[in-house]
């Protein structure tokens, strides 16, 4: 059997093939509900024979949101639409996660086909907040530093979102700690100047990581998946380096964290980034090999043939695919034919798997 194609058991949850969505963004919800597009957009990659569906950022939070228009699960009245999802996604015999987020200084954004930049309070812009008053780019919204007693609270919503999940039927929760969102500024130096507990060493920057981490395993279940997207390095001097992530998985996996998601990027806006097939794999790889911990690669991975050799390396232990699957939601199934496997056909499209 293909690598790829083998099941990947993480807990008591076994996913059926090493296949995954990668979390994006659709900027396609009123006031954080999810409608019918969120519906026939994941709907999609569980027929198209994906192993794990998450969801894309779901803010804990209203504040949290990158735009106006973002998914969002701080209140219960979000769960039953969600559930609609989760519920169809696991018939078809894909395992439904979600991505847990706070934007931080990333917020009150537009969304990308309106322009870019801060959302003005008249648009429906709001306040936002991060570890300390620095702007990630001069068009983008000037932040606050948190108060400890909010950086408590966001703790709390996290925990309360995780709740709300559970009620909503994900059995994957994923942590966004990556793209420069908020707990990705408390890691970076380039955006965390803080002087107390929970700034300067590398120690205190991972604080708020850990501490959200530890409260949602806590009120996630036993036998269900915490896993937590990084960005493995900043791609800017001074910054988050791939040795930090290192140094931080065995930190996640203490707490109970069962696989980093390993990106890359989104904190400076000066970065300078190497784009290339496969660019962010050998992050993936080396999280996995020196943190000891499973791992997802993501980034420029569109051919099953690459997707093969990622897993049958042992670079990573699941791809997470993205733009190639809103090109394709169906790759998944073309994979499986190219590599010589049956695939997951849903017995609605089986006629067309031989054609």
């Amino acid at each position: 059997m293909a690598a790829l194609f083998t099941p990947l058991a993480l807990r008591a949850l076994t996913l059926r093939n090493r296949i995954g969505v990668s979390p994006m963004c659709q900027y396609s919800s009123t006031d954080g509900y999810a409608n019918d597009w969120h519906f026939v957009h994941l709907g999609a990659f569980a027929t198209g024979g994906a192993g794990l569906v998450i969801s894309e950022a779901a803010a804990v939070v209203p504040e949290g949101r990158i735009s106006p228009a973002d998914l969002g699960i701080w209140h219960d009245d979000h769960v039953p639409a969600l559930r609609r999802i989760t519920d169809f996604i696991h018939a078809q015999g894909a395992v439904a996660g979600i991505q847990l987020a706070h934007a931080g200084r990333k917020a009150s954004t537009k969304r990308p086909w309106d322009g870019s930049g801060a959302v003005a309070p008249d648009d429906g812009g709001w306040e936002v907040v991060a570890p300390s008053a620095i702007a990630f780019a001069p068009n983008y919204p000037s932040p606050r530093a948190l108060s400890r007693e909010e950086i408590a609270g966001i703790v709390t919503a996290f925990a309360d979102g995780a709740r709300r999940a559970v009620a909503a039927g994900f059995k994957v929760a994923e942590l966004h700690a990556a793209h420069g969102y908020l707990l990705h500024q408390f890691l970076s130096p380039l955006s965390n100047m803080r002087t107390d507990d929970y700034g300067g060493s590398f120690d205190h920057r991972i604080r708020l990581l850990c501490e959200v981490t530890r409260a949602v395993r806590n009120v996630w279940p036993d036998d269900w998946p915490v896993i937590v997207r990084i960005s493995a390095t900043d791609w800017a001097d001074g910054g988050w380096s791939v040795e930090d992530s290192v140094r931080l998985a065995p930190h996640l996996a203490a707490l109970g964290v069962d696989l980093i998601d390993v990106s890359s990027g989104g904190l400076a806006a000066h970065q300078r980034i190497s784009v290339g097939p496969g660019y962010q794999v050998p992050f993936a790889a080396r999280v996995r090999r020196e943190g000891r911990i499973a791992t997802a690669a993501v980034g420029l991975i569109t051919d099953a043939h690459q997707a093969e050799a990622i897993v049958a390396n042992g670079d990573a232990d699941l791809v997470l695919l993205a733009r190639e699957l809103l090109r394709n939601p169906r790759w998944p199934l073309e994979a499986a034919h190219a590599l010589g496997e049956p695939g997951p056909w849903p017995n609605q499209y089986v006629r067309a798997r031989n054609s």
